[in-house]
């Protein structure tokens, strides 16, 4: 099995991160302890469909959801395809395979009040930390960033002068986020209060802990949840829903679709359609109070 020139194609060439490389590696060992317990065929490197199909279909059994079990054959078909790229095989016993149906997953952004409430009405404490997780929720909320990105966010990326920020995407794509005025405001202060930690340990990241050291991933979820636990009945309070709260709150007052396409980061319109089916609801709205055949 060819698993580590896989996974080392995946990083150096695909420049897919550690977590997403991860999954694909143990998506593929556990198919492969699938096919030597049930098939003793310790290489799977020329299996065929059928031992696939038979693989869906225990997956199936086990109450795995469509969606999970999608994934796994996706990273399955990745790592045929990366055979025949490098001449091992001729044949991906994947490529006429059809993804399983799920249901479409369905985000409830914030709404325009709750969003209001928590940058306006929570009274943040008025040490370093109160002021760092004001200043976290309003960037993730006016530039889109993911939480990936927001934690990776140098201090030489805001740029003052152009009132812009550099962002630093998935597979080190960069793009360019226009800055709001009062963005400027709450950086220059946070950036002012964060001179005075005793320690600064990673100094080049925007975003610390008051021990000075760059965030990490659970505390921003955490945070996250802990501010708008106070102002939202939702269930789902992640900084993922932030990053979709923007891209509708901006279609929803008329952006253009290409438009915030670059502002996330996406590569196709695809990704950011996902993002429509609330603007859609408002337009329907629009339409049906502004329309002289409205009320009929």
């Amino acid at each position: 099995m060819f698993l580590t020139e896989f996974i080392s194609y995946l990083t150096l060439e695909k420049n897919y991160s550690k977590h997403t490389t991860k999954a694909y590696e143990n998506d593929i060992l556990e198919f492969s302890a699938f096919c030597l317990s049930n098939y003793d065929i310790s290489d799977i490197d020329t299996v065929e469909y059928s031992v696939v199909r038979f693989w869906i279909v225990d997956l199936s059994e086990r109450k795995i959801n469509n969606r999970s079990i999608n994934r796994k054959i996706a990273s399955l078909k990745a790592y045929f395809k990366f055979l025949q790229k490098i001449e091992v095989t001729e044949i991906n016993p994947l490529s006429k395979h059809r993804a399983l149906k799920t249901a479409k997953k369905v985000e409830i952004p914030f709404s325009e009040v709750e969003m209001e409430n928590v940058l306006s009405q929570i009274e943040y404490t008025e040490d370093f930390e109160g002021i760092r997780d004001e200043l976290l929720i309003h960037v993730l909320y006016v530039t889109g960033m993911r939480r990936a990105e927001v934690i990776a966010l140098k201090v030489s990326d805001v740029d003052f002068e152009t009132m812009t920020i550099k962002v630093l995407g998935k597979r080190n794509k960069e793009r360019i986020v226009p800055m709001l005025a009062e963005t400027k405001e709450k950086f220059t202060q946070y950036l002012l209060d964060r001179k005075r930690l005793n320690v600064v340990v990673d100094d080049k990241f925007m975003f610390l802990t008051k021990s000075g050291n760059k965030l990490y991933e659970t505390l921003v979820y955490r945070l996250i949840k802990k501010y708008f636990r106070e102002v939202s009945s939702k269930v789902k309070t992640s900084p993922h829903i932030l990053r979709h709260t923007f891209a509708t709150h901006l279609l929803n007052k008329g952006a253009d679709l290409n438009a915030v396409k670059e502002l996330l980061g996406h590569s196709s319109l695809a990704s950011t359609q996902v993002y429509t089916h609330n603007s859609i609801a408002e337009l329907k709205k629009v339409h049906a109070k502004a329309h002289p055949r409205g009320n009929k």
